[in-house]
Parts: structure tokens; C-alpha cells; sequence
């Protein structure tokens, strides 16, 4: 499925589970459905399973937004202070859609907390009390993080799934990865059958030095210290450093939210030198989250001048973060949006699109984690890999089964849509947005 056919899927009211491959573009169309809900003045909910996810789309974990913190269970006590809470109330009144990011990390038990949730507040026992739900996600991407003992059941698994009339959308147009070789090497990892020809590619770049002006970033598996790893780098560089101090208005507790979220460090020493990440997506200004470059200087204003890996000059100027709710900003902060990039760990390059890096994969420990760091790199010629283990290129057996149903589901989906001709249906996708505003629009 296309992003537009997608697009047309969600106006017609469905709950659906959007995903594709890495770079697929789903947090793109994502977005384009939240800006197109806010401009017909719909109240929605905008959430991912992490912080990191949340601020590409001006949210906040779905555990904040649904009261439901980090809890296993639902005690009738929390519930009751949740419905005596006025700030609560007043959201779920609000709310008509509801957005969660990332779910291929949120787990199962979770998912059906926050269905519970919202039927209580909406006093509707219709799934998530009648509202509509857009779950996006990749299951071949890293799993729900679990506690000894805790479940960690994908979302499929849920009561709330099974009961949602979900609609597959299974976005099909690559966005990252342009190399035909490298695509294939993906694929093969994804389908759990990976050929001597495509290990043969990957074995290729074992120690092969990428071509880059820029030291590519070391991507590892384990949570090592890499703001350690970074400031040794930087400690070496004899210029003068700079700091910049992160701003920050609204919300105390939601402005911690978006500082654990946000990649940009609360302060920011960099010096000429530098080798540093974008970490937000800017298209006018020529970088996305990801893009890699080096500080070549600070302009008259004091803010650095970086050279990208594509030889752009760009000024990295102060830009924000915001939680917004109904069109109302409850936290801004505000950064310039770089980080030191050396090293970073596979977890945080989620969403990113790297065009060079250093791949460790000797202790990958999870299914997913050697696809989640080699999906994040444009091209086969970008990488450098310094370690494989056994478990690196593998994917749950489960997932590949399961993919290969979603994928079906998704085509049926864009049949039914294309045999409801155009007519048919833009007057379906006018009646869903007059339930959702009352009014003509």
C-alpha cells in the first residue's frame, strides 16, 4: 500500500495498525494525519511507546497520556483517582483519535490498560470507548523491554486487538534505502531466510572503510556509556568549547517528559571539530534526524556552522519540542538540535536515517536488533561492520508468520477500497468527520 491509499484508509474512519519496513515513512504519515486532524479541529491524541518516538510527533508516551504510568495492572483504586481527575476528563472529553507510535515496544497487557481506560472515561464499552485508533509499528523492530518475569507478548496477542476491527495498512514505498543490493539484504533478514549471496554482501563490509570526510558513528547494541565515549573524543579537540544551555516553559513533569525523549542534551559543549548528529528533521534547512556532519565554525550569533556529510553548510540554529493537547502547548523546550556522534546506541537511532556508520553486532542479544541497526543506514556502502554474532541477523520465527498475514490483510484492505470507488467513498470519509466534529467540513 501507497502512503495516499493509507492516508484514505485512516479518513474513512478505520481503526488500523499502519506498518512497513524501516524508512517505509510511517512516523511521516503519521504527521500528515495529525495535521490534517488539527486543521478540521479534531481533538487527537498523539503518543508512542517511548519518549524518543513521542517527540517526532509533538507527543508523549502513551503511559503519560493514558494515566497509566508503569504499571502492570489496573487496581480499582488508581482507577477511581484517575476518574475523579478533572485534568483527565477533560482529555478524554476532548479526544476523538487516538495516535500510538512504536508498538512493536508496547506491551500486550498494557495495550488493553489503556482500552480499559478510555472506555471508562468515554463511557462506552466500545473498544477504546468508540474511539478511533491508529497503532503504528514494526514487529521485526526491538521488543517490548521486560522485567524478570513480565510479559513480553507483542500487542497482537491483546484482548483490545482482537476486538478493534483493525485494518491493516502495510506501507510498501522506501524512503531510506535506495540501493537495490542493499534493499535485498534487508528483505532476506525480514523473511527469516537470509542466502549465502546476501551474508556475502554484509560479510563484504567486515573492517571495509566506508568513504566519508566525517567519522561515521559507532552504533552498539549494549547500553554502554556512550556520553563517555563521546566527551573522550571531544576532550581531545584542543579548540575553545561552547556550551548551550537547553530552555524550557509549561509543565514541570511534562518538560522532563520531552527532556527524556528529546536526543538534544540538556547542555550542549561542542567545538570546532566536532563530530555531530541532527536530531531532528528539517527539510527547508537540508538535514533530517540522523544527517551527520562536523562543526567547522560558530557564526556572529555564537551557533554552530556545521558541514554535512554532503558537503551542506548549515547553521544549527535553536529549534523545539512541544507537547501539545487540543492545540494547546502544555511544554516547549527548546535546543539546538544536534547531539555529539560519535557513538550512539541502537535503541536511540531508532527512526533515524544514518548515511554512514559503525556497526558493532558482536553482542546483538535481541531478535530484531542487527535489522534495527542496518535499517538505519541509507546504503551498503555506508557501513562498516565490526562484529556479528548469531543472534544478530536473526527475527522472531512468529513475526515472520505473522508478517506475511498483515501483509495480506493489507492487500485485501486496498481492494475493498479500490472496488468502493472514489465517489462511495469520499462521502464515507465526509460522514466520519462529521462524527468527529458535528459538523459539516
Amino acid at each position: 500500500m501507497t502512503q495516499q491509499e493509507a492516508f484514505e484508509v485512516f479518513k474513512l474512519g478505520y481503526n488500523v495498525y499502519l506498518t512497513g519496513s524501516a524508512g517505509s515513512g510511517k512516523t511521516f504519515l503519521l504527521n500528515k494525519y495529525i495535521n490534517y486532524l488539527k486543521n478540521k479541529d479534531v481533538g487527537v491524541g498523539i503518543t508512542a511507546s517511548t519518549g524518543i518516538a513521542a517527540t517526532h510527533m509533538n507527543g508523549r508516551t502513551i503511559h503519560s497520556w493514558a494515566g497509566i504510568g508503569i504499571k502492570d495492572e489496573l487496581t480499582r483504586d488508581h482507577m477511581e483517582k484517575l476518574l475523579r481527575n478533572t485534568k483527565f476528563r477533560i482529555r478524554f472529553l476532548a479526544t476523538k483519535v487516538l495516535i500510538i507510535d512504536e508498538v512493536s515496544m508496547l506491551h500486550s497487557f498494557r495495550l488493553d490498560m489503556v482500552d480499559i481506560v478510555c472506555r471508562a472515561f468515554k463511557k462506552n464499552e466500545l473498544p477504546f470507548g468508540g474511539l478511533q485508533v491508529i497503532l503504528s509499528g514494526d514487529f521485526f523492530q526491538l521488543p517490548p523491554v521486560c522485567k524478570k518475569g513480565e510479559d513480553g507478548s507483542f500487542v497482537d496477542t491483546s484482548n483490545a486487538w482482537r476486538s478493534m476491527g483493525i485494518k491493516v495498512c502495510y506501507l510498501t514505498e522506501q524512503h531510506r534505502q535506495q540501493d537495490d543490493d542493499y534493499l535485498k539484504l534487508l528483505n532476506c533478514i525480514r523473511s527469516g531466510n537470509v542466502t549465502n549471496n546476501a551474508l556475502g554482501l554484509l560479510v563484504d563490509r567486515f573492517n571495509k572503510e566506508v568513504v566519508s570526510e566525517i567519522t561515521p558513528t559507532k552504533l552498539y547494541t549494549h547500553n554502554l556509556d556512550v556520553d563517555a565515549i563521546n566527551n573522550f573524543e571531544l576532550d581531545k579537540i584542543t579548540e575553545e568549547a561552547k556550551t548551550f544551555k537547553m530552555h524550557t516553559s509549561g509543565e514541570p513533569h511534562l518538560v522532563e517528559v520531552l527532556k527524556s525523549g528529546c536526543l538534544a542534551p540538556e547542555a550542549l559543549t561542542l567545538k570546532k571539530g566536532a563530530v555531530v548528529m541532527f536530531v531532528k528533521n528539517n527539510f527547508d534547512k537540508g538535514y533530517v534526524n540522523g544527517t551527520l556532519g562536523k562543526i567547522i565554525d560558530f557564526d556572529q550569533s555564537g551557533y554552530p556552522i556545521v558541514m554535512t556529510i554532503k558537503k551542506t553548510k548549515v547553521i544549527a540554529s535553536p529549534t523545539s519540542w512541544e507537547i501539545e493537547e487540543n492545540r494547546v502547548k502544555l511544554a516547549e523546550i527548546s535546543q539546538i538540535p544536534l547531539r555529539l556522534a560519535w557513538a550512539i546506541t541502537v535503541h536511540k537511532s531508532q527512526g533515524m536515517s544514518l548515511d554512514v556508520a559503525e556497526i558493532d553486532l558482536s553482542k546483538s542479544f535481541a531478535f530484531g536488533m542487527g535489522y534495527v541497526a542496518l535499517s538505519r543506514v541509507r546504503t551498503l556502502a555506508g557501513i562498516k561492520l565490526i562484529g556479528l554474532n548469531d543472534m544478530a541477523l536473526q527475527v522472531n520465527k512468529d513475526v515472520i508468520n505473522f508478517d506475511k498475514r498483515l501483509f495480506t490483510m493489507s492487500e485485501m484492505v486496498a481492494n475493498d477500497i479500490c472496488e468502493m470507488g472514489w465517489r462511495e467513498k469520499k462521502q464515507r470519509q465526509k460522514n466520519f468527520l462529521k462524527t468527529l466534529t458535528g459538523i459539516n467540513k
